[in-house]
C-alpha cells in the first residue's frame, strides 16, 4: 500500500527544489534563485527526507552534494516535471477541439501503404496554437478487422472511424460514404493443379481443391463467409497476408483482391483463374457514428481531418490500391 506521506512530499515544488539546488551546486545560491532565505530551504529539504525517510545530501561537504537517493530523486524528478509540462500542454492542445485518441479500424483488404502516408500527413498538421507545438494531440490507434469484424468495432464504440466497411448494417447509427469498388480475382499458384484447368473454372471443379479463406473477427455481430462451397475443403487464416502467403506455395486456391496480387501476377508467382461465377466486384465504404441529436456536437478535429482526407477521390482509390511495398 502506498503512503499517503511520500505522495504528499513529492510536490513539483520540491522537485523543482531539488532541480534549483543541484544546478546552483549550493543551498545558498539556490535560496537566492527562488527567492527565499537559505534556512528555509534547508527546513524544506529536511522535511522532504524525513516524509522519504533518505538522507538526499551529504551533509559533510560544504556544496550541496547529493547522494545516491538524492541523484535518484533528481533523475526521476527532472523527468516527472517533463511530463507533467507535457500533460499540461496536451490540455491546453485538446482544449482547442482535438480529441485525445482517435480509433480507427480497417478491413484488412485496405492498402496499407497509403493508410501510413494519411498517418504521416496527420502527425505533421501544426497544433493550431502558437506555433510551438507541433503534430496535434491525438493519440491514434490503428486495429484491423475483417468483414463484420470491422462494423462490430465501430457499432460498439470501439473505434470512431471505419475504413473498408461493407454495406451499412441495418439500424446503424452511423454515417456511411463508398469509398469505391473493390476487384477480386480467383487465385492459384503456376504448380496448383487448377492452374492448368480449362476455364471458367466450374464448382463442381473447384470444391475439390482446398480453399483458402480469411476468418470473420465479429465476436457478436454474425459472421460471414465467402466464397467456401459446401463439403469444400478450408484452410482458415488469420490475415490477408497469410493468405497470400499460403496461395504463393499452393496451398489452395481463392479470391483476393485484385490490386493486392497484381505484382504476383505480373511476376508469374500466381495464375488468375476465370470462373463460372463471374466477376466479383465489392464496395466497400467508410464509416464513423453519429453524434448525438441532444448534444449536436461536429466531429472533433481529429476525425473531422480524416474525414475530409476520405473526400478525396485521389485518396479513396490509394486505399484500394496501394498495397505494394507494404503489407501487414
Amino acid at each position: 500500500m502506498q503512503n499517503p506521506e511520500k505522495r504528499r512530499a513529492l510536490t513539483p515544488e520540491a522537485l523543482i527544489m531539488m532541480d534549483t539546488i543541484a544546478r546552483s551546486g549550493s543551498f545558498a545560491a539556490a535560496a537566492r534563485e527562488m527567492g527565499k532565505v537559505p534556512s528555509a530551504l534547508t527546513y524544506s529539504v529536511r522535511q522532504l527526507e524525513e516524509a522519504l525517510d533518505v538522507l538526499l545530501f551529504d551533509r559533510r561537504s560544504r556544496q550541496a552534494e547529493l547522494t545516491a537517493a538524492g541523484k535518484e530523486l533528481l533523475l526521476e524528478g527532472r523527468r516527472l516535471l517533463q511530463e507533467i509540462d507535457a500533460v499540461a500542454n496536451r490540455v491546453r492542445r485538446i482544449a482547442t477541439g482535438w480529441e485525445s485518441e482517435l480509433t480507427i479500424v480497417i478491413d484488412d483488404a485496405v492498402a496499407r501503404r497509403a493508410l501510413f502516408d494519411l498517418m504521416e500527413a496527420f502527425y505533421q498538421l501544426p497544433a493550431g496554437l502558437d506555433g510551438s507545438d507541433t503534430g496535434p494531440p491525438t493519440r491514434l490507434k490503428l486495429r484491423v478487422e475483417v468483414l463484420s469484424g470491422t462494423w462490430e468495432a465501430l457499432i460498439s464504440g470501439q473505434a470512431d472511424l471505419a475504413i473498408g466497411t461493407s454495406a451499412q448494417p441495418p439500424g446503424a447509427a452511423v454515417h456511411c460514404e463508398l469509398m469505391g469498388e473493390m476487384k477480386m480475382v480467383f487465385c492459384v499458384a503456376p504448380h496448383h493443379p487448377l492452374a492448368n484447368a480449362t476455364e471458367p473454372l466450374e464448382s463442381t471443379t473447384m470444391v475439390s481443391h482446398r480453399i483458402i479463406a480469411v476468418a470473420d473477427t465479429a465476436r457478436s455481430l454474425t459472421p460471414i463467409t465467402i466464397g467456401v462451397m459446401p463439403g469444400q475443403e478450408v484452410l482458415t487464416l488469420p490475415s490477408m497476408a497469410a493468405k497470400l502467403e499460403a496461395l504463393l506455395r499452393g496451398m489452395g486456391c481463392g479470391s483476393m483482391p485484385l490490386e493486392m496480387v497484381r505484382r504476383h501476377v505480373e511476376a508469374g508467382r500466381l495464375v488468375i483463374k476465370e470462373t463460372s461465377q463471374g466477376q466479383r466486384i465489392f464496395p466497400l465504404h467508410y464509416s464513423w457514428r453519429k453524434t448525438s441529436a441532444a448534444g449536436g456536437q461536429p466531429p472533433g478535429r481529429a476525425l473531422a481531418w480524416w474525414l475530409e482526407q476520405l473526400q478525396s477521390p485521389t485518396t479513396r482509390q490509394a486505399l484500394l490500391e496501394q498495397h505494394a511495398g507494404l503489407i501487414l
